[in-house]
């Protein structure tokens, strides 16, 4: 098994980006469980033809749909390691928590968080900014508000119109409502409107609203735009608000001299939400939650039990737990593959990752001025290229664009995804996968214009 997943990590450029699972194939995986067991040999058969050459295709340098990282085998060696400790992250005095409390220590190091800063490795940003969510809550409400809830109170938040769509869904767990949600307009940077947003927050005050958290995003989802951090903390000291910052993965930016300009500001968060598994390259799931102050944390999350109780000696030893600092008694040694990848690779060579991904979104963008039959449909501030195909009539071109896309992805060339930029859908291309390059980018624009001249064809 090792040794053919090896092979597959090393030869990925030959093969197709992505293919649709045949349905014979996709009917095996309605199978009722067997009664009795099989080979592992015969399963592992199952798996080469049925799962490996169909999964997503985000470890293939041509896979550009969505902000997926590419991965390394490093992780994937880690994975196994880890998977051999079956060690259970939730508490208790063990190695692998001071792993993961080494790999926190690091992160709020590299982005400027003061030593009172704690956090938790967790699936995602989704669950990381669901955290933020919870913390400013209670931080917002009171200690009591642990039990007693919302009561009364008409709590808001504040985030642009790029904002990703967990968010909303974090306040509507929280109890709050997605309805709390101020989405603020953005600039033509596609940063947020910070007059905007003070006279949102005005205007919600004197309606009798308690507004309690302001979100800066550190890379949309859209075109990786950002908004001024530092002038979001600003407002957020004089209004009295949580801020937080999802970087879901633009925060690595500050691992690179050339990209931490875009996040200055970050280090005055109360929390920062962001991903090793993209940037960083870590396998997934990697997600983090950085807290400005652990204290936080704790007074949010940690609750009484008589056996999940710390001592000062014995195996019940080392509070607090992370158990006390998130939602989960149960998790499992994600801090492994980070605590090898940030040392063997540094924060140098993540950094220049980050740095790489840019270059190549900057190649596609130059090449995209100098096809007459493309266009940019939004600026390219980091590794993230929005355009479109615009030789034909101007009522057909969503939907020409929608059919390209998908089939440059069926034919297994390329893996763009789409969006939606200024009412118009855009081929949307992101750059996350360290094995991608300047010849990857100039491949999908090749296979998008064979798409569209076929298509065009076909219609006449």
């Amino acid at each position: 098994m090792l040794d053919d997943m090896v092979d597959h990590l090393r030869d990925r450029r030959n093969q197709p980006v992505w293919q649709p699972l045949p349905p014979d194939l996709r009917d095996n995986f309605r199978q009722p469980l067997a009664v009795e067991g099989a080979a592992a040999e015969d399963v592992y058969d199952r798996f080469r033809q049925s799962i490996l050459p169909y999964s997503t295709g985000n470890t293939h340098p041509r896979f550009m749909g969505w902000v997926h990282g590419g991965g390394t085998p490093l992780g994937m060696l880690a994975e196994m390691l880890a998977g051999g400790l079956n060690a259970n992250l939730g508490g208790r005095d063990h190695a692998p928590i001071e792993a993961e409390r080494q790999v926190i220590r690091w992160a709020s190091t590299a982005f400027g968080l003061p030593e009172t800063a704690g956090g938790l490795l967790v699936t995602g940003s989704s669950m990381a900014n669901f955290i933020a969510v919870l913390m400013a809550r209670r931080t917002a409400l009171g200690q009591d508000s642990r039990r007693t809830g919302l009561g009364d109170a008409r709590l808001t938040a504040y985030a642009s119109t790029g904002v990703h769509r967990c968010v909303p869904d974090a306040l509507d767990m929280a109890g709050i409502g997605s309805d709390a949600l101020r989405q603020i307009p953005v600039g033509p940077d596609f940063g947020m409107d910070l007059d905007a947003l003070r006279h949102a927050i005005a205007a919600d005050r004197a309606a009798g609203f308690t507004p309690f958290l302001v979100i800066g995003t550190a890379g949309s989802v859209d075109i990786g735009a950002f908004d001024d951090l530092n002038a979001i903390a600003d407002i957020a000291a004089i209004e009295n608000l949580w801020f937080h910052v999802d970087g879901a993965f633009g925060a690595l930016a500050a691992l690179s001299p050339q990209l931490s300009p875009k996040v200055a500001g970050m280090e005055r968060a109360r929390s920062i939400a962001f991903d090793f598994h993209k940037w960083a390259q870590a396998p997934y799931d990697a997600g983090c939650i950085l807290v400005r102050d652990q204290a936080d944390q704790i007074a949010t999350f940690a609750s009484p039990a008589a056996y999940l109780t710390a001592t000062d000696r014995g195996l019940s030893g080392n509070a607090p737990w992370p158990a006390d600092l998130g939602p989960d008694l149960s998790r499992g040694f994600r801090a492994l593959k980070l605590w090898f990848a940030l040392q063997v690779f540094g924060a140098d060579r993540l950094g220049a990752v980050a740095e790489q991904s840019c270059a190549v979104a900057g190649h596609l963008a130059a090449r995209i001025a100098r096809e007459p039959a493309l266009e940019l449909l939004a600026p390219v501030p980091l590794n993230i290229v929005c355009f479109r195909y615009r030789a034909a009539p101007a009522d057909s071109l969503d939907a020409l664009n929608a059919t390209i896309v998908a089939d440059v992805q069926e034919a297994g060339l390329a893996a763009p995804s789409t969006t939606t930029i200024g009412g118009h859908l855009a081929i949307r291309a992101a750059f996350v996968n360290h094995r991608s390059r300047a010849e990857d980018a100039d491949a999908l624009v090749d296979a998008l214009l064979a798409a569209a001249r076929a298509a065009v064809s076909q219609a006449v």
